[in-house]
Order: C-alpha cells, then structure tokens, then sequence
C-alpha cells in the first residue's frame, strides 16, 4: 500500500516550487518582497514543471537570515536564465545571503554603527539534500555584533561545498591574488568549518573592503 509521503514526493516530480524567501508569514505571499519571478518548463521526458521565487535575505543592524526552498539542482539549460554559476540552486542561496551580508556591513559602516559577523553564532541547517527527490530547504542566520572602528568589517563570502570539502585555498587564491582585490592589507578573517547533518560544508570570510577603509 502507498502511504500519504509517497503521493506527496510524487507531486512534488509534477510541479515544484524553487523559492528563495525570508523566514515568517510575510514570505509566503510571492508578489511581495522578491527579486523576480520566474515560471519555468522543461520539455524533456523526465523533467519536471516549476516556478521559481527568488527573495532577498531579511538584513538589519543585527545581522541577516533567510531561507530556500525548491529544487536541490536544476537543467543546465537554466544557469543562465536564473544567473547561476552551477546547476546547485540551493547551495548557491549562500552566494546571495553574502551578497546581502556584505551590503549591510558597508552602509552599517558609512552610518557609524561599526559591526562585523559574530562567527559564533552563525547558524544553518539544511533538510532533504541527497534525498533523491530533488527538493530542500536550507536556512541560515548570519548575526552581527557591534565593534570598534578599526575592528569593523565592510565585506564578506563564503567558500562551500554541497555534500563535499570546499576548496578553501583555492577561495583564498581568488580573494587574495586578483588584480582586482579589495581585500585591505590582504588580510581575511575566516570562519570555523560549519556543516549541517546533511553535508553542506562552509566556510564564511569577512575582512576590511579597501575602498571603504
């Protein structure tokens, strides 16, 4: 006998919905407080219909956090559409929460209200990677503390790896021996190894933006 879970993943094969959105009830309303919407088809046979919501993380003078929720990995055929880098949708909402993180810093700093990440209390988790239904949902927290001038930071990034060990030296290479770096005094400060009980791996970055500092 089919249980209620299989009908429920075998819906999700039909239509699923990729959304990138903040935590609250607020999130659920998909004409408010996103980036864009995109509706998608693939034609192929075993492909699946789905929308996608792509949302900006929630930032205040306390830090950031969001959530994604949707597909674990998506058609090459659609990197460029939703301007990936990969077919990883969901490891890449990291990319978009540093994004926000490193926005939030600087207009924290140009306001006076010098703060950097608390490495500490960073928090993330992750539920259904790897579970064959191509379907997650990956939240994270990045909290601020407020510092010093001279202690504040004014960038930030991430070097992850979805279910592998990220490339740290090769991210430090990248951040470090542009021609193009903003990192000041080539100095970055790099958190502890965080990994959820599914395996996505993580390692945050913040240092001194040179053109700010």
């Amino acid at each position: 006998m089919r249980t209620p879970n299989f009908f429920y993943f075998a819906f999700l094969t039909l239509i699923v919905w990729v959304t990138v959105s903040s935590c609250g009830p607020e999130s659920k309303d998909p004409s408010e407080h996103h980036d864009y919407f995109i509706e998608m088809e693939d034609d192929d046979e075993d492909s699946i219909t789905f929308k996608c919501i792509i949302d900006t993380p929630i930032c205040n003078e306390t830090g950031c956090y969001g959530v994604y929720r949707g597909v674990e990995f998506v058609h090459p055929k659609f990197i460029e559409q939703l301007h990936l880098n990969g077919t990883d949708v969901a490891h890449q909402y990291s990319n978009k929460i540093s994004e926000y993180v490193g926005k939030t810093l600087k207009k924290l700093y140009l306001e006076g209200k010098y703060s950097k990440v608390d490495f500490k209390r960073i928090r993330m988790s992750t539920t259904g990677m790897g579970s064959g239904y191509n379907y997650v949902e990956y939240y994270v927290e990045i909290p601020f503390k407020r510092v010093p001038k001279e202690q504040a930071m004014t960038a930030f990034d991430h070097c992850g790896g979805w279910g592998h060990v990220p490339d740290l030296k090769q991210r430090k290479i990248d951040l470090l021996k542009s021609p193009n770096s903003v990192v000041k005094h080539k100095r970055l400060f790099i958190s502890r190894l965080f990994i959820t009980k599914e395996g996505l791996q993580e390692y945050w970055i913040q240092w001194r933006h040179k053109d700010y500092q």
